[in-house]
């Protein structure tokens, strides 16, 4: 497929803000969906609405299929040993507070230690402070070198036979940057410490095998990777899963239920109680498909790198601009870029870029530790998807020349 006939399957991409196209730099937040992945969800909203595992009629049975199919699409996207392997969420939060909240319960007590990167997103923060605060263990920061990029130093040092997990993101949402997951795994597991992987950003810039990382656990969210909103995966190995207790209580995940005992349902179903989000989970099957298929063209993915490369070399030779997340590899950066302008507030740009067309995210985004270890109250974060242009990355540059001029 050509970039042009890709957007022509994303109808927004058409659309005009105050008057001027479309230029939609903010994919890191939430990817547009692709024609097929509106009309799975308006299928299952008009043709399949009942509910899941539960019923014999015809509608539930034609529900259940769809939704477990999903669940067998997203085990082969990520090769997981089996489909229990695969819990339905509503995001990547949900996933990582299932199991600070789960594994916290089952592996972790007073004086035990979490180490976090201090790189996170506050979904991969906060449910391990709040587990720690229950559990009375310690949570540990890994810092950020300057670079951006992960000490592996740094991490060795700070393990010890307390540490109980490890929790890093495949790609931080600031830092852009890629960060070496499986030999993190490996020096974890050499202390027989398991892992955590946030892959909100990983899951859509690089091909994730969870069997050849060796992931101990892998989250993310649907969203991001062109299904609907409200969707979320965690991956976890079974020995993990089967241990943990459930996150939390109610229909279809249990097996049997009195006043007495209950005990509860096999993988996945004990982490999924309540009714599920019937409608978008089955979008993960046209998302997938079509992410895969882009993975899959060479050409796209060398559009996509000169794209990258023309922003990341216009954004490092302005002086006016710092660029966070620089690694000593420019294959480590992916099509995320966040920064400040000397002088200029990021939230003044992203208002004055938004005027001209251009969406992009300012502020923390979620990530205030971040922020403050490069001592900056927020920055303006542009990033891209497989249907954005070497135009639109132009029209940006001189838009933000522009802004810049006006604000300076």
């Amino acid at each position: 497929m050509t970039v042009q006939e890709i957007r022509n399957i994303f109808p927004i991409l058409s659309e005009k803000v105050y008057g001027k196209p479309l230029v939609y730099f903010d994919n890191a937040a939430t990817s547009q969906r692709p024609s097929s992945v509106v009309e799975k969800y308006l299928e299952m909203s008009n043709l399949c609405n009942a509910n899941i595992h539960r019923s014999v009629h015809f509608l539930s049975s034609e529900a259940t299929r769809e939704f477990e199919r999903a669940r067998d699409a997203v085990a082969s996207f990520v090769n997981a040993t089996s489909r229990e392997e695969i819990v339905f969420t509503p995001g990547t939060t949900a996933s990582i507070n299932l199991v600070a909240s789960s594994f916290g319960e089952a592996f972790v007590g007073e004086g035990d230690e979490v180490v976090v990167y201090e790189a996170e997103h506050h979904s991969d923060i906060v449910p391990w402070q709040l587990m720690c605060s229950r559990k009375k263990a310690v949570l540990k920061p890994l810092r950020i070198e300057n670079s951006g990029e992960v000490s592996i130093a740094a991490l060795k040092n700070l393990l010890s036979e307390k540490t109980k997990i490890v929790a890093i993101s495949h790609i931080s949402n600031i830092l852009g940057l890629v960060n070496p997951v499986k030999e993190i795994v490996s020096v974890c597991h050499e202390k027989g410490i398991p892992v955590l992987i946030d892959g909100a950003q990983g899951v859509v810039h690089e091909k994730v095998d969870v069997q050849e990382m060796d992931c101990d656990f892998y989250a993310f969210s649907g969203h991001k990777i062109y299904a609907a909103t409200g969707t979320g995966v965690l991956y976890g190995k079974k020995k993990w899963l089967e241990a943990m207790p459930p996150y939390m209580g109610g229909g279809e995940m249990i097996e049997r239920v009195s006043f007495e005992e209950t005990t509860y349902a096999p993988l996945p179903f004990k982490f999924e109680a309540g009714t599920q989000n019937i409608a978008s989970v089955p979008t993960f099957v046209p998302a997938l498909e079509f992410a895969g298929g882009l993975r899959e063209d060479k050409e796209i993915s060398e559009y996509q790198k000169m794209v990258k490369e023309y922003l990341y070399g216009a954004l490092l030779r302005d002086e006016r601009i710092k660029l966070y997340g620089v690694p000593r590899r420019t294959e480590d950066k992916v099509s995320l870029f966040s920064f400040t302008v000397e002088g200029v507030h990021h939230e003044d740009l992203a208002l004055i870029l938004d005027k001209m067309g251009i969406a992009v995210r300012s502020g923390q985004m979620c990530a205030e530790p971040t922020m403050d270890r490069f001592g900056v109250t927020g920055m303006l974060r542009a990033s891209l998807a497989p249907y954005n242009t070497m135009e639109e990355a132009e029209y940006f540059v001189k838009s933000l020349e522009r802004a810049i001029n006006m604000l300076r």
